[in-house]
């Protein structure tokens, strides 16, 4: 995909994302036609915005979200200092087209993971990682209907992102825990709204977090160190209103918050 045709989708896209307004698809003069292409426009994207990318989400880890948006495996948006919040922010909801929040686990790297000749193992990704934090994404998208414009634009929105509210780090016994089983709950002005497990993300949120360490590498810019890494989701994402105080609980490891402005 040429510069001037990533620079154009990328334009669009951020000018619906400023003014909160949605496209049926980009034009065909810029429109990415493979994942390459996608992850270009959202280079370009995250330059346009002026926020500077701390990290990484995956979007799609279960094959009932890939199935939902037409896609056949995990995608990949960064994650922008201008969306990040901390546990326990408000934030304005009103306008949200997909309107939903999801609970995630989030690694922080202590290490470069570049090229090496063999793919990262969930062990070796793990091994390279600083800290767990909990995480609630809040996704929306720029398409008016999200689930068919296939896999391409969808990157090329950085993969559905709005805002992401970060959690502290979790205690170290984290590393003994098996994250494939550990359960987490979803609960909207105290009722619960969903539940899930770690197995919900490729199996394991540390299976996903391997799998993007070399995804990276294969698109070209490899997982570096102090980077965060939101994983998916581990419940189905649930639905959200003006006014809503939503709380996902981790159990022992501990719970992170936000709450919606009325």
């Amino acid at each position: 995909m040429g510069d001037a045709r990533a620079s154009q989708a990328a334009a669009l896209i951020w000018d619906n994302w400023r003014n909160r307004s949605r496209i049926a698809a980009l034009p065909e003069s810029c429109r990415p036609r493979t994942v390459a292409e996608g992850y270009a426009a959202q280079a370009e994207l995250s330059a346009l915005s002026g926020w500077q990318a701390v990290g990484w989400k995956i979007a799609a880890t279960s094959a009932a979200g890939q199935k939902h948006i037409g896609v056949a495996g995990p995608l990949a948006g960064r994650l922008l200092d201008g969306k990040l919040h901390e546990s326990g922010a408000e934030l304005a909801c009103a306008h949200l087209h997909m309107a939903v929040v999801e609970a995630e686990f989030v690694f922080r790297l202590a290490e470069d993971l570049p090229p090496r000749g063999q793919d990262y193992s969930p062990a070796d990704v793990v091994a390279a990682t600083a800290a767990l934090h909990l995480g609630i994404e809040v996704p929306d998208s720029r398409f008016e209907d999200f689930t068919i414009v296939g896999a391409p634009q969808l990157i090329a929105d950085n993969a559905c992102t709005e805002y992401f509210v970060l959690g502290e780090a979790v205690a170290e016994s984290w590393r003994d825990l098996d994250l494939a089983a550990h359960r987490a709950s979803l609960t909207i002005n105290g009722e619960t709204a969903a539940e899930g497990i770690g197995a919900n993300v490729l199996g394991d949120p540390r299976r996903a977090l391997a799998w993007l360490a070399n995804d990276r590498i294969i698109q070209g810019a490899p997982l570096r160190a102090g980077e965060i890494i939101t994983t998916g989701t581990c419940i189905v994402p649930a639905a959200i209103r003006p006014g809503d105080d939503v709380v996902a609980d981790f159990g022992v490891m501990g719970r992170v918050s936000v709450r919606f402005a009325a």
